[in-house]
């Protein structure tokens, strides 16, 4: 259940990074409450997994989902560079996650 709340957690975290573009888009109150949502929900969900999980190991994984997370996001949906050399780094940091998941 821990890795399961780990990974949305992630994902929450991922959109955050989503949540705070948008808000310097467009400053609502609905932005600023949706930002503040996923983002209490993706520490929540990284308080509970580390409950269970070692530390490093969740945090890293977190941070990982979140990082490669967040670049897609930036490519797919904010024209940012689609260039090979930054895929194969987000590549490398969820395949880094993944092998600390097989490692723990």
């Amino acid at each position: 259940m821990a890795w399961i709340v780990l990974v949305v957690a992630g994902l929450c975290e991922m959109m955050g990074v989503y949540m705070i573009s948008k808000y310097n888009e467009v400053k609502s109150m609905k932005n600023l409450a949706l930002l503040i949502f996923v983002f209490t929900l993706s520490f929540a969900g990284l308080a509970y997994a580390m409950k269970t999980l070692p530390m490093g190991t969740a945090y890293a994984i977190w941070t990982g989902i979140g990082a490669a997370g967040g670049a897609l996001l930036g490519m797919l949906l904010f024209n940012e560079s689609k260039d090979w050399r930054r895929v194969v780094c987000i590549v490398l940091v969820l395949g880094a996650a993944i092998f600390l998941k097989i490692l723990s």
